[in-house]
């Protein structure tokens, strides 16, 4: 019988430690030299132990089944087709189609596809009920896994205004539709929006949910999974517990509702912290940003090619951004365990007072008459807004580093004569019924800067 060699040793209590690395400090302050706190106004301890958790969190991640999703904008039908057949031979496992317009042959689009292999999901900017009704049919006849991204408060929440429809509203349209349809999911939240424009991880997951509870009170059957399009960061362990966080309170209020299905997580590395400056070190970010997002249970996975923000999409990119994920995947082993993130003191302390800070936000938000009230009223944009500026100064400081931008900028870099796409914040004049929330890099300022001398 082997021996347990733990017993020749006294456990070693919290406080034990703490003596310890005083010890060690020589006279420098613990509080002051070693813990810090962060935007969400968390304190990160230098350690933690089992004496951080006071309960055992209940959270279930399957990295083992995340899947790598492919971004394809259909602008010309058979390049699409075949971009999408292409991906699939080169490891994409889902494929997210960006439909901008109703005269898209949705069931040529789909019909070389093996649907019976991979999941598709749908991004509209517009809301038809004959359109999706068409792509129902397919799923049903095909047995596909379809996930139809129907968002009108993102819609309402980006643009500032609702999507045009025949019926009264945009909630009639999706009444309508999860009573039509049976094989598509229907109903999705455009957290990326929060995310991008700089909200802080408790307010991402608080207006998440309750823009999700919206959708709750007004939709009477919502019988399959709802999608959470989320955006993760560079702050690896806050970005593993954000996503738990996320499916811990999306259960416990999806419960109240009599909804008994797990939502679904397509997730994406953030644009916030990207750089048109250094660029390759966006791959450095959009690497870790794709590790945090496996261990923290996404479902599936679209990463951000490298070069996103100022070339066109391109085969080079794409093919760059989907072999992070073959790695991690095939040769890095992250799909091995399930739920890799237990028993990790420190991630289950994150986790835990993430939720129980965004629970907070989330009943005030109800409180003061939910979450649409407060975005008519603007009072969630100027609560992401006063986020957006505490971590913009940050970064004008030099407290939050971009390598490359703010930090070890390399001054031969030249970026002016490889411009494809608008970098920055675009001004697109028109009446809105609110003041839409804007979505904003925090290197923008200094990249505009840099660009007007060379």
């Amino acid at each position: 019988m082997a021996k347990n060699l733990f017993e020749d040793f006294s456990p070693v209590s919290a406080k034990l430690w703490k003596q310890k690395i005083q010890f060690e400090l020589k006279g420098a302050d613990y509080n002051e030299t070693l813990i810090w706190n962060s935007p969400e106004d968390i304190k990160v301890k230098p350690f933690y132990d089992k004496e951080d958790l006071s309960k055992k969190l209940s959270v279930t991640t399957k990295a083992s089944q995340f899947r790598i999703c492919q971004n394809i904008f259909v602008f010309d039908l058979e390049k699409s087709i075949t971009k999408a057949l292409d991906s699939i031979n080169r490891g994409a496992e889902s494929i997210r189609f960006n439909i901008p317009e109703k005269t898209v042959d949705i069931a040529k689009l789909l019909e070389k596809l093996p649907l019976e292999k991979i999941t598709v999901y749908f991004h509209f900017n517009f809301i038809s009920i004959d359109f999706v009704k068409k792509i129902d049919a397919i799923a049903k006849e095909k047995k596909a896994t379809i996930y139809c991204l129907l968002d009108p408060i993102g819609q309402l929440a980006k643009e500032g205004n609702w999507y045009n429809t025949p019926e009264k509203s945009n909630f009639d349209t999706l009444n309508i539709l999860t009573k039509e349809t049976q094989s598509l999911s229907l109903i999705s939240i455009n957290s990326g929006l929060y995310q991008n424009a700089g909200a802080s991880m408790v307010q991402q997951i608080a207006y998440s949910l309750a823009h999700a509870n919206e959708y709750f009170n007004r939709i009477s059957d919502i019988n399959q999974p709802i999608v959470f399009q989320i955006s993760v960061g560079s702050n690896y362990f806050f970005e593993i517990a954000k996503l738990r966080a996320f499916r811990i309170l999306f259960k416990t209020i999806a419960k109240e509702y009599n909804h008994n299905l797990d939502c679904h997580f397509l997730v994406t590395p953030t644009k916030r912290n990207k750089t048109i400056y250094d660029y390759n070190v966006n791959m450095l970010r959009t690497t870790t940003e794709c590790m945090g997002a496996i261990l923290g249970g996404a479902d599936a996975i679209a990463n951000l090619p490298y070069d996103a923000l100022y070339h066109k999409d391109n085969e080079f990119g794409d093919r760059i951004a989907r072999n992070q994920l073959l790695v991690l995947k095939n040769e890095s082993y992250f799909d091995k365990v399930d739920n890799p993130a237990d028993g990790s003191y420190y991630i289950e302390s994150l986790t835990q007072q993430l939720a129980e800070k965004a629970l907070l936000l989330f009943k005030n938000i109800e409180a003061n008459g939910g979450f649409l009230k407060q975005l008519n009223e603007g009072v969630i944009k100027r609560k992401i807004q006063e986020s957006a500026d505490a971590e913009q100064n940050l970064f004008d400081s030099g407290k939050e580093t971009l390598l490359g931008t703010n930090k070890y900028p390399n001054p031969n870099d030249k970026m002016k004569e490889d411009l494809e796409l608008f970098p920055f914040v675009k001004i697109k004049p028109r009446k809105t019924l609110i003041t839409p929330i804007i979505e904003k890099r925090l290197a923008e300022k200094m990249e505009q800067e840099r660009l007007s001398k060379e």
